[in-house]
């Protein structure tokens, strides 16, 4: 058996004690429901203009930067685009949906 100086024990104790509970204070951070609704909050955002940007791409419209406080009618720049072809495209799209849904009921009742 080696021989420990108890000194040094105590202080590798201590540093063991320091990094568990830092790592403790780590993970409770990361579990807390303040944090995980800041990061679903921010990944939301994130990914609502994104999504935000890429309509506008598919209109024709571009957002242009703002001021905070202008009025909200006027970020987007419009091209006037047709709305006519994407509009009847999620009508249809709607029309098949419920026919689906219509004919699998149909189908799970016989």
């Amino acid at each position: 058996m080696a021989e420990t100086d108890p000194d040094e024990l105590e202080r590798r104790i201590a540093q063991t004690r320091a990094e568990l509970a830092e790592t403790v204070d780590a993970i409770a951070d990361r579990v807390s429901p303040k944090r995980v609704t800041e990061r679903t909050v921010a990944d939301v955002k994130s990914k609502a203009g994104n999504f935000v940007a890429s309509v506008g791409d598919a209109l024709g419209v571009t957002q242009k930067p703002v001021e905070y406080g202008e009025e909200s009618d006027r970020l987007w720049e419009e091209e006037q685009p047709n709305l006519a072809p994407m509009l009847m495209g999620i009508g249809a799209v709607l029309v098949v949906g419920a026919a689906i849904v219509l004919w699998r009921r149909r189908r799970n009742r016989g």
